[in-house]
């Protein structure tokens, strides 16, 4: 019978709290929490925990919030809780060489790619807007380098044709859990297999900004449709409408609609649940899904039959 872990854990959003979910239903021994300061959040910006925490806090395990690591304080606070192992998944902050080395088996990372592609901060993202056609997720040891360190353990995961980075965040969340569960067993019995990374093959997943969101109808809309889809939920495409802006919130290619002359950005067809736009390469993309300046998230059925005149046949977008 194999001995559980005394096993810290470093996370923030949702999707490191499937990682914790997953270790609190395990055998392993979560010691304690490591999660983000609570932020303002909501109209009132009022403080509000982070679901790491929250989770931590409705199973009794104390929770650390440190604004940093790197001072002499928090380093011996963390090695006083004697842990086996960190595991880190979306942390959001740096960790020193004192703090990696303090568990007797260091430090793991759960990350949302397979490495050394996607290394950094927005992976998910990066791998839709480059139509990737597969990811997965990394269990890494972790080193001083951003995502550097042995690869661990590996899971691939199909890129579906319909996804967006919500869709893909969630089924990689129980992906990234289930896979930190197979590495901890074999850590218990000393099985791993350290598989170094090709620094040759790495590219950077560099944060997200809301400019990227801008739609550039001279790209086809295949290029697009990857755009749409790899900023939902955020930060979400967009394209002047008037004097403000619209939000593309779901689209798809229209491959049927062949030789499109119109110039890219010009609306070509309405039909009862899509506004069609011409785009470059003679292509064409169907708007299924929006929010009008102001407005709230609806169906293109739904702004049809209240805005229609807004959608002219023959008016621009991205003027």
């Amino acid at each position: 019978m194999t001995t559980p872990l005394r096993i810290i854990f470093a996370g923030t959003p949702d999707f490191a709290a499937s990682s914790l979910a997953a270790l609190i239903n395990s055998e392993h021994d979560v010691i304690g929490v490591y999660t983000q300061p609570d932020r303002p959040a909501g109209r009132g910006r009022k403080l509000k925990a982070s679901p790491v925490k929250s989770l931590a806090l409705e199973h009794d395990i104390p929770v650390y919030q440190p604004q940093r690591l790197k001072g002499e304080i928090e380093q011996a606070e963390l090695a006083s809780l004697n842990a086996d192992l960190m595991v880190v998944v979306a942390y959001g902050l740096l960790l020193p060489l004192a703090v990696l080395e303090a568990p007797k088996h260091g430090c793991i990372n759960v990350h949302a790619s397979l490495l050394p592609r996607w290394r950094g901060a927005a992976p998910i993202h990066r791998s839709l807007l480059a139509g990737d056609t597969e990811t997965g997720i990394t269990i890494m040891q972790m080193d001083e380098g951003l995502d550097t360190g042995d690869m661990l353990f590996k899971n691939t995961c199909p890129i579906l044709a319909d996804d967006t980075s919500g869709s893909l965040h969630d089924r990689l969340a129980t992906f990234g859990a289930n896979a930190l569960i197979e590495t901890l067993q074999l850590i218990q019995a000393n099985q791993l297999k350290p598989l170094k990374q090709d620094d040759a093959d790495a590219c950077y997943a560099h944060k997200l900004t809301k400019e990227e969101g801008l739609i550039d109808w001279s790209n086809s809309a295949k290029v697009i449709d990857k755009q749409v889809r790899g900023l939902s939920p955020w930060p979400i495409a967009y394209t002047s409408l008037g004097d403000g802006n619209l939000r593309i919130l779901s689209a798809t290619p229209q491959p049927e609609i062949e030789n499109v002359s119109a110039q890219p950005g010009t609306i070509i067809e309405t039909h009862k649940d899509r506004i069609i736009i011409a785009c470059g390469n003679a292509t064409a993309l169907g708007i299924t899904r929006l929010q009008l300046p102001g407005g709230k998230p609806l169906a293109t059925r739904d702004v049809l039959n209240s805005r229609k005149e807004l959608f002219s046949i023959g008016a621009q977008l991205g003027i």
